[in-house]
């Protein structure tokens, strides 16, 4: 007998040996608002299938958790796949990016039309009829040449360039009936789990939605996001250009020895785009009547806003014209006066925490052609601080003012939206793991931060992993909402960006103990790093945005 310690309930209990958490789960009493789709074994993501063997501690998840929803959604991708191939057999689905609170799929049919809305209605029904059917997820494991193999006879190239430099021995690959497919995390135990989901026609193609992580019991609600969209489609398109559409096709390419023209390739098309929105603001600025006075930049946390703003200054002095910035982070109300959380502790990311109506006086006297004396935030003290830093738009001048609530229209009230100009800065990862697992956009914003944090001796990964779902929960209140309202988009995605990455991360989530919360975090994006083929950072220039998380960097933070 071995002894299961359950954190739901705070008791344990004795189970035989090789006992299922879903025979350890039916076992345990506690409230259970919606279905149990995985959990944290010992901190580890499992899925409910999984046979314990020793003595352990879990906790059992629902979708209101991070680690939950990914299963179910992992899960309503094979759904989606299997349909797919069920009603139009020898198409290929993509699973592309997630937007407008769900996932965007290519389908490729293989007469080469259109996809209809009476296609998705055909499909959303033969996954109707396999999720009644309540049929099985298996899981099975491989050696690594028996599963390339298993891939080729299936035609499915882009999970066998995965595999191939993935450097494991063995590996795991599912069944959904007779259906077989990859993906890199737990499943659910059958499709009767999939309740709560639905397919609409969108772009040419299909958007899986999910369900609401706040309110599993119903959709998360549709969001037109056709900016986001677009921006999306332009990555994926140079990615389609260089034939770089997933992760086994950019490791390949740096086996070839071709990772220094993939760096100034990145390099390149991020210029590209940095100069084509300074050339906007210098149309703009120019303008007889009701010129552009204001560039306001925003983006979620660390997404490159600093050195977006920088890079972007030189574009601007390049076209002729006068860049002055300052960060919404200098008029913070002193600490003491901070908004605070349920639990008591600062909620920097609130909107109040910005002495907005202080900001918008001095933005409107700059405007006047006043001189005015902006402050600086002193971070140690909690306090803000005049130091001389005095300000001045003369012709041709433009104020760029950076910071997470830089897009909020209350910021900005009284400044007619004429003399205002709003980029939003995403990092949109537009390579796939492979067609049918996508890379989750906060991954790599969450290594860089990991990565920053730690260099900068500001906190430990666990302690970085630890803020991180409050960092995302105030993103989807302050600063998503106002992304459309954005005249041009960033995505600072960088195309070769997790290679590099790796390098540093790696060591630090190994530093994360197994016996917090955390590791079960840090045990994921170790997991997840590992799918990249490792390219050092020496040939990253120091203006690059990537030099801000990694350090070396030419610019002054």
């Amino acid at each position: 007998m071995l002894k299961i310690h359950c954190l739901n309930t705070r008791t344990s209990q004795d189970f035989p040996e090789g006992a299922t958490l879903q025979e350890i789960l039916a076992a345990f009493e506690f409230e259970q608002p919606y279905p149990i789709v995985s959990a944290k074994v010992n901190n580890v993501s499992q899925g409910l299938r999984f046979r314990v063997y020793n003595s352990r501690t879990v906790q059992f998840l629902d979708v209101r958790d991070p680690s939950g929803m990914r299963v179910y959604n992992r899960s309503l991708s094979f759904l989606l796949y299997k349909a797919v191939i069920e009603v139009f057999p020898g198409a290929k689905l993509h699973m592309e990016h997630p937007v407008s609170n769900g996932f965007f799929c290519e389908l490729e049919k293989p007469d080469g039309t259109e996809v209809t809305p009476e296609d998705v209605e055909r499909i959303s029904a033969r996954m109707q009829e396999i999720v009644d059917a309540d049929t099985a997820f298996h899981r099975r494991e491989l050696p690594i040449d028996d599963a390339i193999q298993l891939f080729k006879d299936r035609g499915m190239d882009d999970k066998v360039k995965l595999i191939e430099t993935s450097g494991q021995v063995y590996m795991d690959y599912y069944l959904l009936g007779d259906t077989v497919d990859y993906y890199y995390g737990r499943l659910v135990p059958s499709a009767g789990y999939l309740r709560v989901w639905a397919l609409q026609p969108l772009q040419g193609g299909i958007l899986l939605r999910v369900p609401d992580r706040h309110h599993p019991e119903r959709l998360a609600p549709y969001i037109e996001q056709s900016k986001t969209f677009s921006m999306f489609k332009e990555s994926r398109r140079w990615n389609g250009y260089m034939d770089l559409n997933t992760v086994g096709d950019v490791n390949h390419a740096c086996l070839r020895g071709n990772a220094s023209e993939l760096i100034q390739v990145a390099e390149a098309l991020q210029e590209k785009k940095l100069v084509q929105i300074a050339e906007e603001i210098d149309r703009g600025c120019r303008r007889k009547e009701d010129p552009v006075r204001i560039v306001l930049i925003t983006g979620p946390s660390s997404s490159g806003k600093t050195t977006v703003t920088k890079r972007l200054s030189i574009q601007l002095k390049a076209c002729g014209l006068h860049p002055i910035s300052f960060s919404t982070d200098d008029y913070f109300v002193n600490r003491l006066d901070t908004p605070k959380l349920p639990d008591g502790s600062y909620d920097f990311d609130n909107f109040d925490t910005v002495d907005h109506d202080m900001l918008e006086r001095d933005v409107l006297d700059l405007l006047a052609g006043k001189v005015v004396e902006v402050p600086e935030y002193n971070f140690v003290t909690g306090k803000r601080e005049y130091n001389g830093k005095r300000l001045h738009l003369e012709k041709y001048s433009v104020l760029l003012i950076e910071g997470i609530h830089a897009l909020n229209p209350r910021l900005t009230a009284r400044i007619p939206d004429a003399a205002k100009f709003r980029i939003f800065i995403s990092t949109l990862t537009s390579t796939a793991l492979d067609d049918h697992n996508w890379i989750p956009t906060s991954d790599n914003r969450l290594l860089r931060r990991i990565i920053r944090d730690y260099n900068k001796g500001a906190f430990t990964a666990r302690e970085t992993i630890s803020q991180w779902q409050n960092v995302c929960d105030a993103e989807e209140k302050w600063i998503l909402p106002y992304q459309e309202n954005a005249d041009m988009m960033f995505n600072s995605a960088y195309l070769i960006e997790f290679a590099v990455l790796r390098n540093y991360a790696e060591p630090i989530l190994a530093s994360v103990p197994r016996n917090c919360p955390e590791y079960c975090e840090a045990h994921r994006l170790l997991k997840f790093i590992h799918y990249f083929t490792p390219v050092p950072s020496k040939e990253i220039p120091p203006t690059s945005l990537l030099r801000e998380f990694v350090g070396g960097s030419s610019f002054t933070y």
